[in-house]
């Protein structure tokens, strides 16, 4: 499809040694991208042109980086995650502050016709519960004010689902201030991955739950599924697509809010 080539095209990684962020280095390269730039604690085996060491928990990590990333940028992929078996600081860090502050500092970089795409969850699915909330931490001015808004709240839910919401609201906020800058954000919400990190997710979700999650949509979803939803939200196919969360859980989120399928009748 010629609306999905990367020829000539630079793109940003984060989290690209395993799971999606693995599949999508794969995908980029069919694709045809000639520069990847990955960053990440450890470099990848898969195909890129250069890697940045960077602790995406740490602010000044990532404003290094960014120094180091030449531009322009066509696409920026916030890949990276941890699950709640991390500390709380270190979810929040790695899978919400640091995509946000991550985005911003590079956008000077992104050329006008390119895009972000993250990687979210149905995880995040209940966001509009929490719809204040995640507007008022947004409406916090850089890292640390929204470090500090974040300190000891209660947030009605995990760590790792809170932040899975914010990222779906961030992407839906965000849409309109970066039209005016000639880029898109959107974002993959995949069901439980087959990748290296399910099990922290069995270990913290529980067996109950994520058992429902994988069986109602028939399997788990593969990370290279989930890289290529990715590579097309930020190729120029979906050249008019933006602040949309796209759902990758074979209609398992769909089936809920419709009355379909019921988690409490599904463990009966």
């Amino acid at each position: 499809m010629a609306g999905m080539d990367f020829s000539g095209k630079h793109v940003v990684v984060t989290g690209g040694a395993t799971g999606v962020g693995a599949g999508l280095l794969e995908v980029l390269a069919e694709l045809g991208a000639p520069r990847v730039t990955v960053l990440d604690i450890r470099e990848p085996t898969g195909p890129h042109e250069t890697f940045i060491e960077t602790n995406l928990a740490n602010r000044d990590a990532i404003d290094d980086a960014v120094a180091r990333i030449e531009g322009p940028v066509f696409a920026l992929f916030n890949n990276a995650g941890v699950a709640d078996t991390s500390q709380r600081e270190i979810v929040m860090a790695v899978n919400l502050l640091a995509p946000i502050y991550l985005t911003d500092a590079l956008l000077p970089k992104i050329e006008q016709g390119g895009a972000v795409a993250t990687t979210a969850s149905i995880a995040g699915m209940a966001w509009a519960q929490r719809l204040p909330l995640h507007l008022e931490l947004l409406a916090q001015e850089g890292w640390d004010a929204k470090a500090k808004w974040l300190d000891g709240r209660d947030l009605g839910t995990t760590p790792y689902s809170f932040t899975k919401e914010t990222m779906q609201v961030w992407t839906m906020r965000d849409a309109a201030r970066l039209r005016g800058l000639g880029v898109r954000i959107n974002s993959a919400c995949p069901s439980p991955i087959d990748t290296p990190l399910v099990k922290d997710f069995f270990e913290t979700m529980g067996d109950d739950a994520m058992n429902f999650s994988i069986e109602a949509a028939g399997r788990m979803v593969t990370g290279r599924e989930v890289a290529s939803l990715l590579a097309y939200l930020a190729s120029p196919a979906a050249s008019f697509v933006s602040g949309q969360n796209i759902d990758i859980d074979n209609g398992l989120r769909a089936s809920m809010v419709t009355g379909m399928l019921s988690f409490k009748v599904a463990k009966a």
